[in-house]
Parts: structure tokens; sequence; C-alpha cells
């Protein structure tokens, strides 16, 4: 094989690299309402051809980001620039920018394809032109064949691709999607999530998408904002939120975790030790900074990193003992809730790699949870 054929491809990381240059800059943005603050002193970076996502419960403040990147909403205080220009006084219809929203708010009356050209024509775009951007656009979201059906004669998830082709069409530099995917099913909702990255990555366009959706943030980001009541807790890789949260907030949002409680009874080497019930051992996982000892802390591990058995572990890190509180049967894997005798639960999964009825772990029953000193963040805040 040769050397060419062997070569990692190249890791898309701007973030990382200090000559990068961003596409858009919130610089000490705030947005109130009266009294009431929605977005807090907040300063961020996104990068060209990123997938950035805004990713918070309700109320968070994610829509308001967005609306002020796309100029619907002014800047109380700080800027915003796109591409190196200030956007205080630029109106919407004037940034390099589109956005989708999740009604998709196409033209009953007109077909597909109009509904694609429709702003290529306001733009006076030459009609030769019009014609070749809409092939390109439908080819691009495999709609070629309903170019002529009007959006009630086609699915929910056709017309999402419809209002995204009419988006691109005009090739802005951003395109900001609100909630895209939220009218969809979940099975044509993950479908889409594969289809828009793979779109996304065609056309090099910076996306920035606003969800609640966990999943959906985890499946389609380059990077994830986690927000939570105007503020930006935690900016990093769908990797670096799931196995490194920041913060106890960060990690309980993103996904399923086991939260412990304890106090730290020793710390250094990258990782932490917390003693958090009677008649229990110690459990360690990492800590990147020292905690001064009798901190409170709270251990973060996620159920698929913890292991179940019906007989006491040899050589493990960290085991707990307690019984099966609960099972979930999910199809392709199972959650077990274990109470332990402090009656803390705590959940571990396992794959369900035999049928049901040869399942060795059942109700009441005693075992065994364990997992490594790796397994597990330990986390102050």
């Amino acid at each position: 094989m040769s050397d060419a054929a062997t070569a990692l491809a190249p890791v898309f990381a701007p973030w990382n690299d200090p000559a990068a240059e961003p596409i858009i800059q919130f610089k000490n943005v705030t947005k109130r309402y009266g009294d009431f603050t929605a977005i807090d002193n907040q300063t961020i970076d996104i990068y060209p051809q990123e997938f950035f996502a805004l990713l918070g419960p309700s109320g968070c403040g994610k829509t308001t980001m967005m609306r002020m990147l796309g100029g619907f909403e002014t800047v109380t205080e700080g800027t915003i620039t796109i591409d190196g220009q200030d956007m205080s006084a630029v109106p919407p219809n004037k940034r390099a920018v589109n956005m989708m929203f999740q009604s998709y708010a196409l033209f009953p009356h007109l077909s597909v394809a109009e509904n694609i050209a429709f702003g290529l024509k306001r733009d006076k775009m030459p009609k030769d032109q019009v014609e070749a951007r809409v092939e390109e656009m439908l080819s691009l979201v495999q709609l070629n064949k309903f170019a002529a059906r009007k959006p009630h004669q086609i699915s929910g998830g056709q017309r999402q691709r419809v209002a995204l082709a009419r988006s691109l069409a005009k090739a802005p530099k951003l395109l900001l999607l609100d909630e895209p995917l939220g009218a969809l099913d979940k099975k044509l909702r993950q479908d889409t999530q594969f289809e828009l990255m793979d779109i996304q990555e065609q056309t090099g366009t910076t996306f920035v998408i606003v969800t609640h959706d966990q999943e959906e943030a985890m499946t389609v980001a380059s990077r994830i904002a986690v927000m939570d009541h105007g503020k930006i807790i935690q900016v990093d890789t769908p990797a670096k939120i799931y196995e490194e949260p920041g913060s106890v907030y960060v990690a309980d949002f993103i996904g399923d975790v086991n939260l412990i409680e304890g106090n730290v009874t020793k710390s250094g080497d990258d990782h932490a030790t917390i003693s958090w019930a009677s008649g229990q051992q110690d459990l360690i996982g990492i800590a990147h900074d020292e905690i001064p000892t009798g901190t409170r802390a709270t251990l973060a591990v996620r159920p698929e990193k913890v292991n179940i058995s019906t007989e006491r572990p040899e050589g493990m890190t960290n085991v707990i003992h307690g019984k099966v509180h609960d099972i979930a049967y999910l199809g392709n894997m199972s959650t077990y809730v274990i109470e332990t005798p402090s009656g803390q639960l705590i959940k571990a999964q396992a794959a369900n790699t035999r049928r049901i009825a040869r399942r060795a772990i059942t109700w009441e029953q005693e075992v065994w949870l364990s997992f490594t000193d790796t397994a597990g963040v330990v986390l102050t805040s």
C-alpha cells in the first residue's frame, strides 16, 4: 500500500490554529429586553466551513444569538462581525446570510423548482442562470424527480430539503438553521441529519444550527456551544463535550450520566479520588486540575462505561456494590438501574448480545458495578 493511501485525512479543527480567521465573531455581546438579560456578555468565534451548534434548553438564549446574527434582533452591547465586517448597521437583506426556519415557509402555490428559484428571480438573475442553479440545487438535495410538484404533494422530509435548497440557492456564506428537523419523526430526522452533513460538506457553507436536541447536535456539529441562562457554558467538539464535560451542568445536559457526589481525598497526576458512601470504596476519575483535599465534588460517569456482573470483579479500580432496582429493555441494549445500600441509584448499560430469555441478571439481584479510572470525570462546578 502506498504512503498516500495510508496517510491520515487532515483533521478539520481551525479553532486550534492560531492563524485561522473566524468568519463570525461575537465580541462581548449582550442582549436585553427591558430588565431581562437574554444574552449576557458573550464572546465566541465560529470558523469558515464549520457546522456549529447552539444547544440548550428552551429560554437559554440560543435563538436570540441566531436572530442577532441574522439581523432580526439588535445587539444591546458589543459587536457581531461577519468576515471582519461589523454588522451593527447592516440590515438582514444585505447580509451574506440566509435563514431556514422550522416551518420551512414554502410558497404553497409554487412548485418545488419555483420555490427554489424565488430568491434568484427577485435578485434579477438571468433566466438561464436561474434554471442552471435550480437544477444544481435539485441535484444536491436529490429532488430532481419532484421539481414540478407543489409542497403539499411531497413528504415532510422532502419539504425540508426544498427549504434547504432554497436557502442555499443564493450561495450564502452562512446558513442559519432554527430547529430545522423538529417537525420530522425520529427515524426521518436521523436520516436527514446525515443528509444535512453531506450537503454542508459538499457546499462548504458555514452552518449554524439552533437545537434543543442533544443527539442532533452530537451527530451533525463540528463544535457545540452548550448554553444556559444567556451564557455559553462550554464550547467544544461533540466528543470533548461528551467525554470531558467542564461542569456538572454540561455532563447532565448531554446524554445519560451518573452523578456521584463525594469529598475529594486525593488529587494529582490528572486524577482525583472521592469518598462518597459509607461501606463503599473510594472512586477515582479524571481531573485535569489539582483539587484541594476535602472539596465537595461530583464524579460524572456514563452508563455505557459501567460494567455490571453477578460476581465481584478482580483488578478493577472502581467497584460499587448494590442490587438491581430496575431494568429497561431497549432492544439493542439494556439499562440496569442499581440501588446501593445508601439508596443511590446508578445506571449501567450492556449490549443485548443474547436473547432476553437468556439474560443472566434480573430484578433484586445482588450485583457489582465496575469502571476504569479514566471512565469518569471529577467536577467541582
